[in-house]
Protein backbone atom coordinates (compact mmCIF):
# COMPACT_ATOMS: atom_id res chain seq x y z
CA UNK A 1 0.00 0.00 0.00
CA UNK A 2 1.40 3.36 -1.02
CA UNK A 3 1.73 5.85 1.85
CA UNK A 4 1.82 9.55 1.01
CA UNK A 5 4.71 11.60 2.42
CA UNK A 6 3.72 14.24 4.91
CA UNK A 7 3.22 17.72 3.51
CA UNK A 8 5.48 20.67 4.16
CA UNK A 9 2.97 22.41 6.42
CA UNK A 10 2.64 19.28 8.59
CA UNK A 11 6.40 19.15 9.23
CA UNK A 12 6.44 22.87 10.02
CA UNK A 13 3.62 22.36 12.52
CA UNK A 14 5.50 19.50 14.21
CA UNK A 15 8.77 21.44 14.42
CA UNK A 16 7.13 24.58 15.77
CA UNK A 17 5.02 22.78 18.35
CA UNK A 18 1.73 23.74 16.73
CA UNK A 19 0.33 20.23 16.54
CA UNK A 20 1.00 16.69 15.42
CA UNK A 21 0.89 15.53 11.85
CA UNK A 22 -1.24 12.54 10.87
CA UNK A 23 1.69 10.38 11.97
CA UNK A 24 5.15 10.81 13.47
CA UNK A 25 7.43 12.06 10.66
CA UNK A 26 9.77 9.40 9.29
CA UNK A 27 13.27 10.51 8.28
CA UNK A 28 15.12 7.21 8.74
CA UNK A 29 16.23 7.07 5.09
CA UNK A 30 18.44 10.14 5.53
CA UNK A 31 20.90 8.14 7.64
CA UNK A 32 20.99 4.88 5.69
CA UNK A 33 24.06 4.21 3.52
CA UNK A 34 22.88 1.65 0.94
CA UNK A 35 26.26 1.28 -0.79
CA UNK A 36 27.83 -0.09 2.39
CA UNK A 37 25.49 -3.10 2.21
CA UNK A 38 27.27 -4.27 -0.99
CA UNK A 39 25.44 -7.29 -2.43
CA UNK A 40 22.42 -6.52 -0.24
CA UNK A 41 22.11 -2.99 -1.65
CA UNK A 42 19.14 -3.85 -3.92
CA UNK A 43 17.20 -5.11 -0.89
CA UNK A 44 18.01 -1.93 1.02
CA UNK A 45 17.03 0.27 -1.91
CA UNK A 46 13.72 -1.57 -2.17
CA UNK A 47 12.95 -1.00 1.52
CA UNK A 48 13.86 2.69 1.36
CA UNK A 49 11.63 3.15 -1.69
CA UNK A 50 8.73 1.31 -0.07
CA UNK A 51 8.19 3.85 2.70
CA UNK A 52 7.71 7.62 2.55
CA UNK A 53 10.56 9.97 3.40
CA UNK A 54 8.91 13.01 4.89
CA UNK A 55 11.43 15.66 3.85
CA UNK A 56 13.15 16.50 0.60
CA UNK A 57 16.86 16.67 1.43
CA UNK A 58 19.66 18.02 -0.72
CA UNK A 59 23.32 18.53 0.10
CA UNK A 60 25.45 21.63 -0.22
CA UNK A 61 28.95 21.42 -1.66
CA UNK A 62 31.06 22.91 1.09
CA UNK A 63 34.79 23.42 0.47
CA UNK A 64 37.19 20.53 0.87
CA UNK A 65 40.15 21.19 3.12
CA UNK A 66 42.90 20.93 0.50
CA UNK A 67 41.33 20.11 -2.87
CA UNK A 68 39.53 22.72 -4.92
CA UNK A 69 37.13 22.06 -7.82
CA UNK A 70 38.39 22.65 -11.35
CA UNK A 71 36.08 25.62 -11.86
CA UNK A 72 37.30 27.50 -8.76
CA UNK A 73 40.89 26.83 -7.60
CA UNK A 74 40.37 28.92 -4.46
CA UNK A 75 37.26 27.09 -3.23
CA UNK A 76 38.98 25.17 -0.41
CA UNK A 77 39.51 25.87 3.27
CA UNK A 78 43.31 26.24 3.17
CA UNK A 79 45.53 27.60 0.42
CA UNK A 80 48.17 24.87 0.41
CA UNK A 81 48.55 21.18 -0.38
CA UNK A 82 48.04 18.41 2.15
CA UNK A 83 51.31 18.07 4.09
CA UNK A 84 50.28 14.53 5.12
CA UNK A 85 49.52 13.26 1.62
CA UNK A 86 50.13 9.52 1.46
CA UNK A 87 50.38 9.12 5.23
CA UNK A 88 48.07 6.75 7.10
CA UNK A 89 46.41 9.16 9.53
CA UNK A 90 42.98 9.42 11.06
CA UNK A 91 40.81 12.41 10.13
CA UNK A 92 41.36 14.02 13.51
CA UNK A 93 45.14 13.75 13.13
CA UNK A 94 45.44 15.54 9.79
CA UNK A 95 46.68 19.03 10.69
CA UNK A 96 45.98 21.50 7.90
CA UNK A 97 46.89 24.58 9.96
CA UNK A 98 49.94 23.58 11.98
CA UNK A 99 50.80 27.14 12.98
CA UNK A 100 48.38 29.99 13.56
CA UNK A 101 50.93 32.37 11.99
CA UNK A 102 49.73 31.01 8.62
CA UNK A 103 46.13 31.89 9.32
CA UNK A 104 46.12 35.45 7.96
CA UNK A 105 47.24 34.14 4.58
CA UNK A 106 44.53 31.44 4.70
CA UNK A 107 41.88 34.03 5.55
CA UNK A 108 43.01 36.19 2.65
CA UNK A 109 42.28 33.25 0.33
CA UNK A 110 39.17 32.05 2.17
CA UNK A 111 36.60 30.33 -0.08
CA UNK A 112 33.96 32.51 -1.67
CA UNK A 113 30.35 31.65 -0.67
CA UNK A 114 29.24 32.91 -4.08
CA UNK A 115 30.77 29.81 -5.71
CA UNK A 116 28.32 28.71 -8.40
CA UNK A 117 28.65 24.99 -7.69
CA UNK A 118 27.66 25.17 -4.04
CA UNK A 119 24.19 23.71 -4.71
CA UNK A 120 24.79 20.70 -7.00
CA UNK A 121 21.37 19.24 -6.23
CA UNK A 122 18.11 20.93 -7.10
CA UNK A 123 15.14 18.58 -6.80
CA UNK A 124 11.89 20.02 -8.05
CA UNK A 125 9.50 20.96 -5.22
CA UNK A 126 7.06 18.12 -4.58
CA UNK A 127 5.09 19.37 -1.59
CA UNK A 128 7.50 18.09 1.04
CA UNK A 129 9.56 20.15 3.47
CA UNK A 130 12.86 21.13 1.79
CA UNK A 131 15.94 20.55 3.95
CA UNK A 132 19.38 21.82 2.91
CA UNK A 133 22.35 20.12 4.55
CA UNK A 134 26.06 20.28 5.15
CA UNK A 135 28.20 18.50 7.75
CA UNK A 136 30.93 20.03 9.97
CA UNK A 137 29.97 23.44 11.36
CA UNK A 138 32.19 25.07 14.01
CA UNK A 139 33.97 22.56 16.26
CA UNK A 140 34.04 19.81 13.64
CA UNK A 141 35.49 22.22 11.07
CA UNK A 142 37.90 23.54 13.71
CA UNK A 143 39.40 20.12 14.51
CA UNK A 144 39.41 19.09 10.84
CA UNK A 145 41.70 22.07 10.21
CA UNK A 146 43.80 22.02 13.36
CA UNK A 147 43.68 18.35 14.39
CA UNK A 148 41.75 17.25 17.48
CA UNK A 149 44.57 17.70 20.00
CA UNK A 150 45.36 21.23 18.86
CA UNK A 151 41.69 22.18 18.63
CA UNK A 152 40.95 21.19 22.21
CA UNK A 153 43.91 23.27 23.40
CA UNK A 154 43.19 26.28 21.20
CA UNK A 155 40.33 27.49 23.41
CA UNK A 156 42.86 28.09 26.17
CA UNK A 157 46.09 28.90 24.31
CA UNK A 158 44.82 30.91 21.32
CA UNK A 159 41.26 32.06 22.04
CA UNK A 160 41.49 35.06 19.73
CA UNK A 161 42.38 32.80 16.79
CA UNK A 162 39.44 30.53 17.56
CA UNK A 163 37.13 33.53 17.46
CA UNK A 164 38.74 34.66 14.22
CA UNK A 165 38.19 31.22 12.66
CA UNK A 166 34.62 30.85 13.92
CA UNK A 167 33.73 34.35 12.78
CA UNK A 168 35.04 33.64 9.27
CA UNK A 169 33.16 30.35 9.14
CA UNK A 170 30.01 31.99 10.44
CA UNK A 171 30.13 34.73 7.79
CA UNK A 172 30.58 32.09 5.09
CA UNK A 173 27.64 30.04 6.39
CA UNK A 174 25.39 33.07 6.72
CA UNK A 175 25.78 33.84 3.04
CA UNK A 176 25.24 30.20 2.09
CA UNK A 177 22.00 30.22 4.08
CA UNK A 178 20.82 33.38 2.34
CA UNK A 179 21.55 31.83 -1.04
CA UNK A 180 19.89 28.54 -0.11
CA UNK A 181 16.65 30.32 0.73
CA UNK A 182 16.70 32.42 -2.44
CA UNK A 183 18.02 29.83 -4.91
CA UNK A 184 16.69 26.55 -3.49
CA UNK A 185 13.66 27.67 -1.43
CA UNK A 186 14.73 25.67 1.62
CA UNK A 187 12.49 25.39 4.67
CA UNK A 188 15.31 24.35 6.97
CA UNK A 189 19.09 24.13 7.32
CA UNK A 190 20.70 21.02 8.81
CA UNK A 191 24.32 20.85 9.96
CA UNK A 192 26.46 18.97 12.48
CA UNK A 193 28.81 19.54 15.39
CA UNK A 194 29.64 16.60 17.67
CA UNK A 195 30.39 18.42 20.92
CA UNK A 196 29.71 15.55 23.34
CA UNK A 197 31.45 12.33 24.34
CA UNK A 198 29.68 9.18 25.56
CA UNK A 199 29.86 10.45 29.15
CA UNK A 200 29.71 14.22 28.92
CA UNK A 201 30.42 17.32 26.83
CA UNK A 202 33.82 18.06 25.33
CA UNK A 203 33.79 21.48 26.97
CA UNK A 204 32.71 23.37 30.04
CA UNK A 205 29.60 25.57 29.90
CA UNK A 206 31.94 28.57 29.99
CA UNK A 207 33.73 27.42 26.82
CA UNK A 208 30.38 26.85 25.13
CA UNK A 209 29.12 30.30 26.10
CA UNK A 210 32.25 32.07 24.86
CA UNK A 211 33.04 30.22 21.65
CA UNK A 212 29.86 28.53 20.44
CA UNK A 213 26.81 30.39 21.64
CA UNK A 214 27.47 33.70 19.84
CA UNK A 215 28.11 32.09 16.45
CA UNK A 216 25.23 29.64 16.65
CA UNK A 217 23.04 32.55 17.71
CA UNK A 218 23.96 34.37 14.51
CA UNK A 219 23.12 31.37 12.29
CA UNK A 220 19.85 30.64 14.06
CA UNK A 221 18.81 34.30 14.04
CA UNK A 222 19.51 34.51 10.31
CA UNK A 223 17.40 31.42 9.67
CA UNK A 224 14.51 32.82 11.67
CA UNK A 225 14.86 36.19 9.95
CA UNK A 226 14.49 34.35 6.64
CA UNK A 227 11.53 32.30 7.88
CA UNK A 228 13.26 28.90 8.06
CA UNK A 229 14.38 26.44 10.75
CA UNK A 230 17.82 25.43 12.01
CA UNK A 231 18.51 21.73 12.64
CA UNK A 232 21.59 20.45 14.49
CA UNK A 233 23.11 16.99 14.79
CA UNK A 234 25.36 16.67 17.83
CA UNK A 235 26.35 13.28 19.26
CA UNK A 236 27.17 12.35 22.83
CA UNK A 237 26.02 13.67 26.17
CA UNK A 238 25.27 17.35 25.58
CA UNK A 239 22.63 17.78 28.28
CA UNK A 240 24.21 20.90 29.86
CA UNK A 241 23.99 22.62 26.49
CA UNK A 242 20.36 21.78 25.65
CA UNK A 243 18.81 24.68 27.62
CA UNK A 244 21.38 26.98 26.05
CA UNK A 245 20.43 25.82 22.56
CA UNK A 246 16.76 26.31 23.41
CA UNK A 247 17.52 29.80 24.69
CA UNK A 248 19.09 30.83 21.37
CA UNK A 249 16.22 29.35 19.39
CA UNK A 250 17.47 26.02 18.00
CA UNK A 251 14.50 24.41 16.26
CA UNK A 252 15.48 20.73 15.83
CA UNK A 253 17.97 18.69 17.88
CA UNK A 254 19.35 15.29 16.85
CA UNK A 255 19.81 12.57 18.11
CA UNK A 256 19.60 12.54 21.96
CA UNK A 257 22.07 9.68 21.76
CA UNK A 258 20.98 6.55 23.59
CA UNK A 259 23.04 5.42 26.60
CA UNK A 260 24.54 8.90 27.00
CA UNK A 261 21.56 10.73 28.54
CA UNK A 262 18.35 9.86 30.38
CA UNK A 263 15.78 10.03 27.58
CA UNK A 264 12.77 10.33 29.86
CA UNK A 265 14.40 13.15 31.81
CA UNK A 266 15.35 14.99 28.61
CA UNK A 267 11.79 14.65 27.31
CA UNK A 268 10.34 15.85 30.61
CA UNK A 269 12.62 18.88 30.89
CA UNK A 270 12.89 20.01 27.28
CA UNK A 271 10.40 18.16 25.08
CA UNK A 272 7.90 21.00 24.98
CA UNK A 273 10.51 23.61 24.01
CA UNK A 274 12.41 22.03 21.12
CA UNK A 275 11.68 19.50 18.41
CA UNK A 276 13.48 16.24 19.17
CA UNK A 277 14.67 14.46 16.05
CA UNK A 278 15.01 11.20 17.94
CA UNK A 279 17.84 9.02 16.72
CA UNK A 280 17.40 5.26 16.89
CA UNK A 281 20.42 3.54 18.47
CA UNK A 282 22.91 2.29 15.87
CA UNK A 283 25.60 1.11 18.31
CA UNK A 284 23.77 -1.81 19.92
CA UNK A 285 20.13 -2.28 18.95
CA UNK A 286 20.47 -2.01 15.16
CA UNK A 287 23.40 -4.45 14.78
CA UNK A 288 22.53 -6.87 17.57
CA UNK A 289 18.80 -6.54 18.32
CA UNK A 290 16.07 -8.69 16.82
CA UNK A 291 13.40 -7.09 14.62
CA UNK A 292 10.98 -7.35 17.56
CA UNK A 293 13.46 -5.54 19.79
CA UNK A 294 13.84 -2.87 17.12
CA UNK A 295 10.07 -2.36 17.03
CA UNK A 296 9.95 -2.19 20.82
CA UNK A 297 12.61 0.52 20.83
CA UNK A 298 10.73 2.55 18.21
CA UNK A 299 7.64 2.44 20.42
CA UNK A 300 9.77 3.48 23.39
CA UNK A 301 11.10 6.53 21.52
CA UNK A 302 7.64 7.58 20.39
CA UNK A 303 6.08 7.03 23.81
CA UNK A 304 8.92 8.97 25.44
CA UNK A 305 9.07 12.03 23.20
CA UNK A 306 5.65 12.32 21.56
CA UNK A 307 3.37 15.10 22.72
CA UNK A 308 0.12 16.59 21.42
CA UNK A 309 1.84 19.70 20.11
CA UNK A 310 4.24 17.68 17.94
CA UNK A 311 7.96 18.26 18.59
CA UNK A 312 9.02 14.73 17.52
CA UNK A 313 10.46 13.20 14.36
CA UNK A 314 12.17 9.80 14.04
CA UNK A 315 15.39 8.83 12.30
CA UNK A 316 18.58 6.88 13.03
CA UNK A 317 21.06 8.20 15.57
CA UNK A 318 23.85 8.03 13.00
CA UNK A 319 24.71 6.14 9.84
CA UNK A 320 23.05 2.76 9.27
CA UNK A 321 25.58 0.55 7.52
CA UNK A 322 26.27 -3.06 6.60
CA UNK A 323 26.11 -4.33 10.20
CA UNK A 324 22.33 -3.75 10.16
CA UNK A 325 20.23 -6.84 9.33
CA UNK A 326 17.80 -6.18 6.49
CA UNK A 327 14.88 -7.30 8.66
CA UNK A 328 15.83 -4.81 11.36
CA UNK A 329 16.02 -1.95 8.89
CA UNK A 330 12.52 -2.68 7.65
CA UNK A 331 11.25 -3.09 11.21
CA UNK A 332 12.64 0.34 12.11
CA UNK A 333 10.92 2.17 9.28
CA UNK A 334 7.71 0.13 9.33
CA UNK A 335 7.19 0.58 13.07
CA UNK A 336 7.90 4.30 12.79
CA UNK A 337 5.11 4.55 10.22
CA UNK A 338 2.59 2.15 11.78
CA UNK A 339 3.01 2.96 15.48
CA UNK A 340 3.57 6.62 14.68
CA UNK A 341 0.24 6.64 12.85
CA UNK A 342 -1.50 4.84 15.72
CA UNK A 343 -0.26 7.31 18.32
CA UNK A 344 -1.21 10.39 16.34
CA UNK A 345 -4.58 9.14 15.22
CA UNK A 346 -5.55 7.93 18.68
CA UNK A 347 -4.24 11.11 20.38
CA UNK A 348 -2.12 8.99 22.71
Amino acid sequence: MYIEPLKRNEIISVIEGKGRASRIPNLVQLWVHPDSFKERKPQVDAILAKYPLDVQRFRFRMPDIFKAPDDDPEYRWVNHANPHEGENRGMDDVVAIDDWSKFDSILADFPNPEYTGIFPENPAPDGRYRLGQWFFCFFERHWSLRGMTNALMDFYTDPEKVHQLYSALCNFYLRVIERAVKERKVDGIFTSDDIGTQTGPFFSPEIFDEFFRPYYSRLISKCHELGIHFWLHTCGNIEPFIPKFIDIGLDVLHPIQKYTMDEKEIAKKYGKDICIWAGFDVQQIIPWGTPDEVRKEVRHLIDTYSRPEGRLMITAGNGINEDCPIESLEALIDETITYGSHVCQNKK
